[in-house]
């Protein structure tokens, strides 16, 4: 990944104008899923580039030793070689970008990656996930724990307390805490946009946690009635746009939670390229939370390369 977003100082007087302007943002919405988001000829090159930008994740309380062990290979070997070799792919490393778990499980997943020799980021979610409702004291901890086990990446919940009531200043102040807690390790910022009330929430949360030195913001935590959806993503990817715009600093994009099929993928990486651009399309300012997109992504690739649909038996368990 790039090197750290330093973030700003806190600009209140910028949070104070902001207010989205809701039809528009659900228009722009309803366009990107009504069209096709790729050709077919260049559909397999956009999935492996899918493939290249997953952070493989488990957040499951039934997480074992085993099972890390199991989403760390995947993670290695996202698609099939055959598959790989039909598409000329297979010399070129294709692995996912990172994989995500509890942070007792870093130290498997550590474990697990470098015994199958690859350098494959384990990120870990963290600060009391998935409701941020613990002691700062204790969510700081488990920040530092994460990496001290071996996390490079820090997925962080927000207290969305601190958003529904305005508190503008002590959420800036709480997720500054979280980067110096990171040290080294990259600043991924989970909104929990399902729960932030409106739109405009959205932008406001997006732009504190970018001038607070978040490496990425990140729609949901997965675990939310609602999680990505594209008119929070575009409110979001805006938020983004202007915040480079402004400042010159490049933060990264993850929505997560609900992304399961293939043409999923696709429409998300078409939505970075037209609201941020090529230099987005890359895992450094780009990820998409999932556990179970990438076998529907391998699916597809099957198909693309051997005009069949895959039987149960023609793809191996993930």
């Amino acid at each position: 990944m790039s090197a750290h977003q330093q973030g700003t100082e806190l600009d209140l007087s910028w949070i104070s104008k902001i207010q989205v302007n809701k039809p528009a943002v659900l228009r722009r919405a309803e366009q990107i899923q009504a069209r096709r988001p790729v050709k077919k000829e260049w559909q397999a090159a956009w999935l492996l580039k899918a493939v290249t930008c997953i952070d493989l994740t488990t957040l499951s309380g039934d997480d074992t030793a085993s099972n890390i062990q199991r989403l760390c290979y995947k993670a290695k070997y996202p698609i099939r070689e055959d598959l790989l070799k039909a598409l000329n792919m297979h010399d070129k490393g294709v692995t996912t970008a990172a994989v995500c778990v509890y942070p007792a499980r870093v130290c498997d997943a550590v474990r697990a990656l470098k015994a199958a020799g690859c350098d494959i980021p384990v990120a870990s979610v963290a600060t009391g996930f998935p409701a941020a409702q613990t002691h700062l004291k204790t969510r700081l901890e488990e920040i530092r724990l994460a990496v001290e086990d071996g996390a490079t990446e820090i997925d962080v919940v927000i207290n969305r307390t601190l958003v529904l009531t305005g508190q503008w200043k002590a959420l800036y102040d709480e997720i500054r805490q979280f980067r110096k807690a990171c040290g080294e390790a990259h600043l991924k910022t989970i909104l929990a946009t399902g729960e932030l009330g409106s739109l405009t929430n959205v932008y406001k949360a997006s732009m504190i946690a970018m001038m607070a030195g978040s490496d990425f913001i990140k729609t949901s935590t997965g675990k939310e009635t609602v999680n990505a959806t594209f008119p929070v993503a575009i409110v979001m990817l805006r938020a983004i746009r202007d915040f480079f715009w402004k400042t010159g600093n490049k933060v990264g994009f993850k929505p997560a939670g609900g992304i399961r099929s293939a043409k999923d993928s696709l429409v998300w990486l078409s939505l970075i390229k037209e609201e941020l651009g090529d230099e987005w399309m890359k895992p450094e300012l780009f990820r998409i939370g999932a556990s179970t997109l990438l076998a529907d992504i391998e699916r597809q690739i099957y198909h693309h390369v051997t005009g069949r649909y895959a039987a149960y038996h023609d793809l191996p368990m993930s």
